[in-house]
């Protein structure tokens, strides 16, 4: 059912209902604020204080008598009535009181109409237009009314307050490289000129969420030392048709001003996404947005200085008239940092952070693969906030590792009630799954093995790290990956004869490597190197289509299945070979709790 809003009341409505409430307060507050100090009194009391000499002062109107008299050593204001009275001035001459008759002033008609009614109503308007202003000022963004309702809301930044320069920035080597050609262009423009060379007008910044994008914008305009411009591309979509169209005008017609600057703009894809939905109707204020984005890029001189960059981590989505050459030259990838950069970037964070001496980030590095520098400058936060909790006053390896442990699985539920039953179940889980990735060859070694459950949901976990990063996956690597994830659940069928719901995230996880093999990677005999799904969203979770017929669909569910049961019965295969190893070892998880790569690998090395 369509809700019917009330239709809104013209602004005459409230001017009178403002009107009608001054005039209310006028009648009876004000009066009662004023004369509440003034004592009414009938007039042979005021004799009888005439008579006794307490009446200094009398004042006589037409309708009223005010005068002041003392009463228990302190004068008061008093007021009462007139009577006729001839004798009144004969006795309060005789009495010496001093007393004068108010006549009252004569005004003018048409001043006493201004004064009522005129002026009221003007100052009413007045402040109502005033406050209208002021309203519509907040609510459309302007800086104070209609007349601002197109200015951008860009905030601009000097070397001097960021202070953000490339030393500041890890792990980002080639997206470095590729951005000091900008900065020397702002410094030197004559050598390119010389030359006849042109300077990218804008740069596209790409990466996964967290990786660095603004900070590398910022640290682009404090290498230069020119000022810099920022926007997020929502702070140009308005409620209202043209706003975001007139707010891009004003974001190019102050960066011309100061040119040479920067200006940068977050999240484009809001903005700048493709104009061929294949829906009819869409979204007119922003393709209007960024048809003037459009326009405007190219209707400035990149010579002047000006240099536009954006970021974002939908780069798929934009519209292709945004990305051709003339607009937005240069594509920065700003990926995921690598082993080197993860070092790199730990060192930046670990600089304002007191740490032990032998702390080694190499380790930690090698256990946050895939980590961007975002969680990386979490993790260093989160272990010097356990040294507080602590009590200590520098970091140590074991804060960092635990810290690693608390992005990754979160924090140790310490009061988690836990059968015997289900922790002795949760120990041969665990061991099934480091026993099963030892006794392969393409496995990462084991660096530690936990039962202490975490507020992830996690009741345990064993954690791997490669000795070594590697960017390829072999096809026996990725079937070590699923044997080791079905290490667990096969642990469970030989000791204890049945299965629990302990390893649905390991089933998840396998599953999701042996589709990926078969539809993307090629590794399946049975298709090849047929492309069967394609990945919509790199850079936001990876979400993957099939890009087949429902019969092929089948076939391929046919073969992830056949992948997954072949790893599973390896699995059974490796655990009933060193079913005394699994005791063993499970018997001293039970007891510890939490063991070490290390200590795993000398019991399990070790002869019984």
């Amino acid at each position: 059912m369509k809700r019917v809003k009330p239709p809104k009341k013209p602004l005459i409505f409230y001017y009178g209902i403002t009107i009608v409430i001054i005039l209310l307060l006028n009648s009876f507050i004000f009066p009662l604020i004023t004369n509440y100090s003034v004592k009414e009194v009938d007039y042979g009391t005021f004799l009888n204080m005439v008579d006794k000499g307490n009446v200094k002062e009398v004042e006589i109107e037409d309708t009223t008598i005010t005068f002041k008299a003392k009463s228990n050593n302190e004068t008061k204001v008093y007021k009462t009535g007139t009577i006729e009275d001839p004798e009144i001035v004969d006795r309060l001459h005789n009495a010496d009181v001093k007393f004068t008759k108010v006549i009252p002033k004569e005004t003018s008609p048409l001043l006493n109409f201004i004064l009522s009614w005129i002026l009221p109503f003007a100052i009413f308007i007045a402040l109502g237009q005033w406050l209208t202003k002021k309203m519509q000022g907040k609510i459309m963004g302007g800086g104070g009314g209609p007349l601002s309702f197109g200015k951008s809301n860009a905030k601009v930044y000097v070397e001097k307050e960021t202070g953000i320069t490339f030393k500041d920035v890890a792990g980002q080597d080639e997206a470095k490289e590729a951005l000091q050609e900008i900065v020397d262009f702002l410094h030197n423009p004559k050598k390119y000129k010389e030359i006849g060379a042109n300077i990218p007008k804008g740069a596209l910044l790409v990466g996964p969420p967290g990786t660095g994008k603004t900070l590398l914008a910022k640290a682009v305009a404090g290498e230069s030392k020119v000022p810099f411009f920022s926007m997020s591309g929502s702070e140009f979509v308005e409620m209202f048709v043209g706003m975001g169209a007139a707010r891009v005008r004003d974001l190019f017609k102050q960066a011309q001003e100061k040119a040479p600057c920067i200006v940068f703009i977050d999240e484009i894809d809001a903005i700048g996404k493709s104009r061929n939905s294949g829906m009819p109707g869409g979204n007119d204020e922003r393709e209007q947005t960024l048809n003037q984005l459009l326009t405007e890029m190219d209707g400035f001189d990149a010579d002047k200085g000006v240099v536009i960059l954006a970021a974002t981590n939908r780069p798929e989505t934009l519209d292709k008239a945004l990305l051709r050459p003339g607009r937005f030259d240069r594509r920065v990838p700003v990926e995921l940092p690598d082993l080197k950069g993860r070092e790199s970037i730990l060192n930046v964070h670990a600089a304002k952070v007191k740490l032990e001496e032998n702390v080694d980030f190499n380790v930690i590095a090698r256990a946050t693969s895939g980590a961007s520098g975002a969680d990386l400058a979490n993790i260093i936060n989160e272990a010097a906030l356990r040294a507080v909790r602590l009590g200590r006053n520098k970091v140590t390896q074991n804060d960092l590792e635990e810290s690693v442990e608390v992005v990754i699985a979160g924090y140790q539920r310490k009061n988690a009630v836990i059968t015997m039953k289900d922790k002795l179940t949760i120990s041969y889980h665990e061991i099934g799954h480091a026993l099963v990735a030892a006794k392969q060859s393409h496995s990462a070694p084991v660096h530690k093995i936990t039962i202490i459950p975490r507020t992830s949901g996690a009741l345990g976990y064993t954690m791997q790290v490669d000795e070594h990063e590697t960017v390829l996956m072999t096809k026996e690597q990725a079937l070590d990956k699923i044997t080791t994830y079905m290490g667990g659940r096969a642990a469970e069928e030989i000791i204890f004869k049945t299965v629990t719901s302990g390893a649905s995230n390991d089933i998840e996880q396998a599953t999701k490597i042996a589709r990926a093999m078969v539809t993307r990677f090629g590794m399946s005999e049975e298709f090849d190197m047929m492309a069967l799904e394609t990945v919509n969203n790199p850079y936001l979770g990876g979400d993957t289509s099939l890009m087949v017929s429902a019969e092929t669909a089948a076939k391929v569910d046919a073969e992830i299945l056949k992948i997954i049961k072949s790893c599973h019965q390896k699995a059974i295969q490796i655990l009933e070979e060193n079913k005394d190893k699994l005791h063993e070892l499970t018997k001293y998880l039970l007891e510890k709790e939490t063991i070490t790569g290390d200590e795993f690998m000398s019991i399990l090395v070790a002869k019984s």
